[in-house]
């Protein structure tokens, strides 16, 4: 018989421990498996039935700042604001050398006193006008007059003529009577017609002065003192030069900082010219990009929680969707994006978001436009 050769007991150890580990790596392999199957079954139960917000850092302070502008020319007398300076509604900011405005405010209301005496002069002319053509009445009833008594002198001076030329036939009177009677018609003739003239001058004088009075009454018809054009002219350039002398102090439009401050006393400035902006920050807003596919669920009125890089997670602000902007950035670009090319890749867009922010949590922990923010959107809030 031969003799069996019986393994190496060091050989049996070995063999035994390799086979303990593989088990041990067989069964942290069976754990991973199954906290990886378990990560992805709550990540699909999370995001189909939790998933209730989306988030974006992709959001900054913005606000509707506004740019101090003069609306009159003139040289700068006195700022009295700075950069980083708070202001009031209604806080005078700088004011304009006024000494220009005021002299024609002064003009304006000098002009202002003639319309008016203008007027009065006006409607007294009426008055006097009106006693004219009253007057030319009774000169055309003295002119018709003298023409009927030159009518009857003229008919007796013919009668006359007619007798004694019947009588110096028979020889009853001489040529020279008869000579006589020939004058005193000539002269009645000439007193008639003379008559008639003054009577038709007196008519045409009654006609100019009633032309005159209807010209006159024009003027002023269906107004008075104060709404006559000539005085309603006077009184807006009366009122543009007010207007123009209250501009000359520029105020704050509403609360908030001054930025960009570019005046300087002595500088002249003309309309238009932005002088600094003043920025409101009780009454911010936040602009969150969102990516087009967060935006599905998405509605104005949803509640936003934001974190400001400036306060960190200690400070938390509640805000409010209130719209969405009418296209993406990239489509508002300087530059638009040229997808129509053979080396087109699809990029996500992001679409801008306004949010509300709440004035009281401004005031507490005030911001400043153009810091960064991260946006969360409630989406339980249909």
């Amino acid at each position: 018989m031969t003799d069996v050769q019986q393994p190496l007991p060091h050989a049996v150890a070995d063999l035994q421990q390799e086979q303990q580990l593989k088990s041990k790596r067989k069964k942290a392999l069976s754990i991973v498996a199954m906290l990886v199957l378990t990560a992805l079954i709550i990540f699909a139960i999370w995001r189909v039935f939790f998933n209730s917000s989306v988030t974006t850092d992709n959001a900054y302070v913005g606000a509707e700042t506004a740019s101090v502008t003069s609306m009159v020319s003139g040289q700068v007398a006195e700022v009295l604001v700075s950069d980083t300076q708070t202001v009031k509604k209604g806080e005078v900011l700088l004011r304009i050398d006024a000494r220009d405005t005021e002299i024609a405010v002064n003009q304006a209301q000098a002009e202002l006193m003639k319309a008016k005496r203008q007027y009065k002069q006006t409607s007294a002319n009426s008055g006097a006008l009106n006693s004219q053509v009253g007057v030319s009445d009774d000169t055309i009833h003295s002119a018709e007059a003298q023409v009927a008594q030159a009518k009857a002198a003229l008919d007796k001076a013919q009668d006359e003529l007619a007798r004694r030329e019947k009588l110096t036939a028979s020889g009853a009177i001489s040529r020279e009577e008869l000579s006589t009677a020939q004058s005193v018609l000539n002269n009645a003739k000439a007193g008639y017609d003379l008559a008639q003239a003054g009577l038709a001058q007196a008519r045409s004088s009654q006609k100019a002065a009633q032309s005159t009075l209807a010209a006159n009454d024009a003027l002023i018809q269906g107004s008075n003192e104060n709404s006559t054009p000539d005085v309603q002219i006077a009184q807006a350039k009366l009122k543009q030069a007010l207007l123009d002398l209250e501009r000359t102090e520029i105020k704050a439009p509403f609360d908030g900082v001054i930025s960009r401050r570019s005046i300087q006393v002595g500088q002249r400035v003309a309309p238009g010219n932005v002088l600094m902006m003043v920025v409101p920050v009780s009454q911010l807003y936040v602009d969150a990009n969102f990516k087009e596919s967060q935006l599905k669920q998405v509605r104005p009125g949803q509640k936003v929680t934001l974190i400001s890089d400036l306060y960190g997670d200690d400070v938390e602000y509640t805000g409010t969707v209130v719209g969405f902007s009418g296209g993406t950035g990239s489509a508002f670009a300087l530059i638009p994006a040229q997808n129509a090319t053979g080396n087109w890749i699809k990029v996500v867009q992001r679409l801008p978001v306004r949010i509300q922010l709440d004035p009281k949590q401004l005031a507490e922990h005030p911001l400043r436009v153009g810091l960064s923010m991260e946006a969360t959107v409630d989406l339980s809030k249909k």
